[in-house]
């Protein structure tokens, strides 16, 4: 009988971090490994380090890259990106910066090729992955060169069932309104709405949050509102699409706490990310929305604060690796189907 479960490749993050830790708590949560036939990717002494940082066992069987498509349950396939002793414990470091990249290339190499599915990384240290030679602005556009996708793509948050987008991401505020255009606005909401659909929702709520107080108050607090937003807004509906707004932004989440919406497009980064962190820190999802291989990770970061004394949640990451798992299933069923 042919196995439909996805393949997942999982890197650990940065090993100075608490990535590691979470993906040896991970795979010891009740259905994980029924849920997804597993490839761990990197270095034996990073994992067997989570595995003692979690204070749990983690079973590594080495795999051949040539045997990964047929593969069954949680196998490790080897590499050699980092000495033992250049794993600091809860330091920025570059070769901690390397191991992420060379796993992550990994990663998506295998994505690449077919012989896997999806892929979930542990946090990255952003300081870290520049000191390595990040060039890029985060690791979602490295992510999209390195695989030379050219298409448009955004980071997406996710808590639960709602997702976040956004039209702007890491730039100073005072650039902000500047680069709310119709076409920027569009696309956040095309965005949303396919990333919705490859999750399984058929046809998802998306809100428009609005960019100035009280949604503008009828252009008294400025004129995006009607003349960017309303416009967007408009021309959705009338393709049949389920947008609406805008909606002030000091209410919209509330709209979204109630499940009133599947996903909220909101304007800059802490409009949104604010609201998500409070809902709830410890579920957040975040997904490279966009790009023709899933990838998902916990939105949080890489906690050095508690790095190394087992005290990482695996919340969110139980999360990521579920929202994972679903849309690797549901890409790898329209695959066959086509």
């Amino acid at each position: 009988m042919t196995d439909t479960k996805p393949r997942l490749a999982i890197i650990p993050g940065d090993p100075s971090g608490i990535g590691p830790e979470l993906i040896a708590r991970l795979l010891h949560q009740e259905g994980v490994q029924d849920a997804a036939n597993i490839v761990l990717v990197g270095d034996d002494h990073v994992w067997e380090q989570g595995a003692q940082q979690a204070q749990l066992p983690i079973d590594l069987n080495e795999i051949a890259e040539s045997e990964i498509e047929s593969q069954t349950g949680l196998s490790w396939l080897p590499m050699q990106t980092i000495a033992p002793e250049e794993v600091e414990i809860a330091k920025v470091t570059v070769s901690g910066g390397a191991c992420s990249l060379r796993c992550l290339d990994k990663a998506l190499d295998l994505a690449l090729a077919g012989k896997v599915d999806g892929v979930l990384f542990g946090p990255f240290n952003k300081a870290a992955l520049t000191g390595a030679g990040l060039n890029a602005e985060d690791e979602h556009r490295y992510m999209a060169r390195y695989i030379g996708f050219d298409g448009y793509h955004s980071e997406i948050n996710v808590l639960g069932d709602l997702m976040t987008t956004r039209v702007t991401s890491h730039i100073g505020l005072r650039d902000v309104a500047e680069r709310i255009t119709p076409e920027a606005v569009e696309k956040a909401i095309s965005l949303a709405e396919d990333t919705l659909k490859r999750s399984g929702n058929t046809r998802p709520h998306i809100a428009v949050a609005a960019v100035n107080p009280h949604a503008g108050d009828n252009g008294k607090f400025g004129r995006e509102e009607i003349d960017i937003l309303q416009p967007v807004i408009d021309a959705a509906q009338a393709k049949q699409k389920n947008v609406t707004g805008p909606w002030p932004s000091d209410t919209v989440f509330l709209k979204a706490q109630r499940g009133e919406v599947d996903a909220v497009v909101t304007m800059y980064h802490d409009q949104g990310q604010i609201a998500i962190k409070l809902m709830g820190f410890d579920r957040g999802v975040t997904v490279a929305g966009g790009l023709p291989i899933p990838v998902a990770t916990p939105a949080h970061g890489t906690a050095f604060d508690i790095a190394g004394q087992s005290k990482a949640n695996v919340g969110a990451t139980l999360q990521a690796f579920a929202l994972l798992t679903r849309m690797a299933r549901n890409q790898r069923a329209n695959r066959a189907a086509i």
